[in-house]
């Protein structure tokens, strides 16, 4: 039996590794505005060195139970998953959900973000900057996060903590559809 949410479903509903198939990730976003959009070889190579880092740091969708990057393969959800930018030395990624009220957002950017800067010699960028899209409800929060943890880490060369700053002060959050 195969779970539309399982990881372990029929491969068919996934892209091969390796593959660029533009209709199955998400368009660039605002975010990527600025940057040099990767797109075919040079987009996969970037996003198979996200696996990697996503596989060793546990950067997991739990939902789906499969690792991050795999979103970008998954038929299912052709506009969710990362795109990628260059901007100067350093590497924008952006994260489109599957969904706008994606419960998952803040911890999985801020995992991906842990994980490139965390794994910074499997790269040859100076820092890799993570957004959600704004097509999320949260966006703005998240962003903000995402933002003073890049602070963070460009001031004293370290990740800080991943649980400062919380948006949401640990509070929850009211506009939540659930």
């Amino acid at each position: 039996m195969r779970s539309f949410f399982g990881g372990g479903g029929a491969d068919e509903a996934f892209d091969d590794r390796g593959s660029f198939v533009p209709a199955h990730i998400p368009e660039p976003g605002p975010f990527l505005d600025d940057a040099e959009v990767l797109t075919g070889d040079d987009h996969v190579a970037v996003h198979e060195t996200a696996r990697e880092c996503f596989e060793e740091r546990g950067v997991y969708d739990v939902t789906f139970g499969y690792n991050l990057a795999r979103l970008n393969l998954d038929q299912r959800h052709p506009d969710a998953g990362f795109r990628y930018g260059v901007d100067g030395d350093d590497l924008r990624a952006e994260f489109t959900p599957t969904t706008e009220f994606c419960p998952q957002s803040d911890t999985l950017t801020v995992g991906a973000f842990r994980a490139w800067n965390g794994l910074e010699e499997r790269h040859d960028y100076d820092l890799v900057r993570v957004r959600v899209a704004p097509s999320h409800q949260r966006a703005d929060a998240v962003n903000d996060r995402l933002a003073a943890l890049e602070d963070a880490y460009v001031e004293t060369g370290e990740l800080p903590d991943a649980e400062t700053p919380d948006p949401n002060g640990g509070a929850g959050d009211d506009s939540l559809p659930f």
